[in-house]
């Protein structure tokens, strides 16, 4: 028998969200330049995620990523149908060398959006909590030149804080990690929640259902359903993207 199609569901135990907690994106990395005084290569904007990995899946296109953590320096070449990921501390900058496009793979959805992120800007603007909301911020006006404005600071704090991995300081990093830990920590408590509403209780729910099975308790099997989520269009850190809702979708089925 066929299921009445509803729309904006969402139950109780939150089975609407994305598998695990992922958050997904589609990226069309950018092709702008850098500016005067770096190295001239298009690509996205530096930065460094304090506590989620995440992962490129390479759908078309061919680039790289750059890195930098404490123990140095490097780069990782990007073609269609690789898959790379990279854990939290590490700085990543991508390049696009052609049309590169990558599906994004977000651990801990809802900690990226609320600032589990820090760019690479110099040490004074790190330094300064209102001077950095400021350079971090996309005017509304002119979302484009802001996000490009912003992508070409962080490329300047970038380019020192390679130079120094580049030829063996672990202090560089170690420093960004310091700094990059002072700017966030006011909203420690704040990721606390989304953490536990979102991740850890998808770690939960699979724990409840595992024991409910152990038990022959099928009873949460019966409210399986289908979900679509809707793509909408952001300028990201990279790149322009396709976002899809990490804890809500349209029930089709």
């Amino acid at each position: 028998m066929d299921r009445p199609h509803r729309a904006e569901h969402r139950d109780a135990a939150g089975e609407a969200a994305l598998p695990g907690a992922v958050g997904v994106s589609r990226l069309r990395v950018y092709d702008w330049p850098a500016p005067p005084g770096a190295d001239g290569r298009c690509g996205g904007t530096p930065h460094m995620h304090l506590a989620c990995t995440e992962a490129y899946a390479v759908t078309g296109g061919h680039g790289a990523v750059e890195v930098v953590t404490a123990e140095g320096a490097g780069t990782v070449a990007l073609a269609e149908g690789d898959l790379v990921w990279f854990t939290p501390g590490t700085v990543h900058r991508l390049v696009n060398e052609g049309e590169l496009r990558i599906l994004v793979l977000m651990q801990n959805a809802g900690l990226p959006e609320a600032g589990d992120a820090v760019f690479t800007f110099p040490p004074e603007v790190l330094a300064d909590p209102d001077a950095y909301r400021a350079a971090a911020a996309l005017d509304p006006a002119d979302p484009e030149g802001s996000a490009r404005r912003r992508r070409d600071l962080a490329l300047d704090g970038y380019g020192a804080l390679r130079d120094r991995a580049a030829r063996g300081d672990a202090s560089a990093a170690t420093a960004f990690h310091a700094a990059a830990l002072r700017l966030v920590r006011p909203r420690l408590a704040s990721w606390r929640r989304t953490f536990e509403s979102g991740p850890a209780a998808a770690v939960a729910r699979t724990a409840a259902q595992l024991a409910a099975l152990a038990d022959g308790d099928t009873a949460h099997l019966r409210s399986a359903a289908v979900h679509r989520g809707e793509a909408g269009d952001a300028w990201g850190m990279c790149g322009r993207l396709d976002t899809y809702p990490a804890r809500d979708g349209t029930r089709v089925i």
